[in-house]
């Protein structure tokens, strides 16, 4: 998969934005950031949508931007020329596929049906934009198509919230989801960026869903155990154990896309120890974090 796909891929979720002011950009991205997604699709939509690829791409360097609607090859030229990463489309135009090919710039055209999943095939393109996602079927209609599209993934836009975004992340030829529920227009208008990032991070939260599964506690630490045992009553989650890591016990938590996860607790400066990953058929189903917290290790493990 193409490297800014990947990263499409760990993020998850591709905010959707339309800005009719390029001032708001920048506090906009900053929200974004600190919310836990640096990572935006600017519709073409506005006549501010250029001006704000540039300030964001500009200001947030690290931050992976967009653009979202391009409907030509010179707004596709424009949206690069600006500093955006990858091009978005709400349908499958050939012209402005090769065209972005042509650029060596990522492309998601949109798709909606086995004919326009055919013809994104015969561009060579193996990732596509699914839309208007609930409208044109939802989850039911990428699975049915991907029972004869084996290869290709999909990142559904139109409809996606904070109530629908894990049903979709969990099927495993959805790469991400586009979405705007954290970025509304109302609160962008009042300057609510608190508000903004406040979203992100609920979003962000959702989709990691992590849970403490298991504390085990080292020998020697049985008062802690007991504590937890006997005072709170979660014994049934709490073990008295030589632990392999940690000084004090392990703590177990479970997330619900451990890839995702290691991703974004990257981002947090929180970091894994590469070589405690444990792998099933390939896909990484548990791994620890770096160092101890507490004189405890940590155990990330896929739900």
């Amino acid at each position: 998969m193409n490297e800014v796909l990947e990263q499409i891929s760990k993020t998850g979720i591709v905010p959707v934005i339309a800005l009719d002011d390029a001032k708001d950009a920048e506090p906009l991205a900053g929200a974004l950031c600190r919310g836990g997604l640096p990572c935006a699709e600017v519709t073409f939509r506005t006549a501010a949508a250029e001006e704000s690829i540039r300030i964001m791409a500009k200001n947030f360097p690290d931050m992976l931007v967009g653009a979202g609607t391009v409907l030509t090859t010179e707004q596709a030229d424009r949206a690069a020329a600006a500093g955006a990463k990858f091009i978005v489309s709400p349908g499958l135009n050939p012209k402005v596929v090769k065209h972005c090919q042509d650029k060596g710039i990522p492309v998601l055209p949109g798709c909606a049906t086995p004919t326009e999943i055919e013809q994104a095939l015969d561009l060579g393109l193996d990732t596509v934009k699914f839309f208007p996602a609930e409208a044109a079927g939802g989850l039911a209609m990428i699975k049915a198509m991907s029972a004869p599209y084996t290869a290709v993934k999909f990142m559904p836009t139109g409809g996606i919230n904070a109530n629908n975004l894990n049903e979709y992340l969990s099927f495993g030829k959805i790469i991400a989801c586009g979405g705007s529920w954290m970025v509304k227009k109302d609160l962008v208008a009042a300057g609510d960026f608190d508000g903004i990032t406040a979203l992100t991070r609920q979003a962000v939260t959702k989709m990691l869903g992590f849970a403490v599964e298991h504390i085990g506690v080292s020998r020697g630490y049985e008062e802690i155990g007991s504590l937890l045992g006997s005072g709170f009553g979660i014994d049934s989650g709490v073990t008295v154990t030589g632990a392999d890591r940690g000084t004090s016990g392990e703590i177990t938590v479970s997330t619900n896309f451990i890839e995702r996860a290691v991703y974004h607790l990257g981002l947090r400066g929180i970091h894994t120890d590469t070589s405690t990953e444990q792998r099933e058929k390939g896909r990484l189903v548990s791994v620890g974090l770096a160092g101890e917290y507490g004189g405890f290790a940590v155990r990330l493990i896929q739900k």
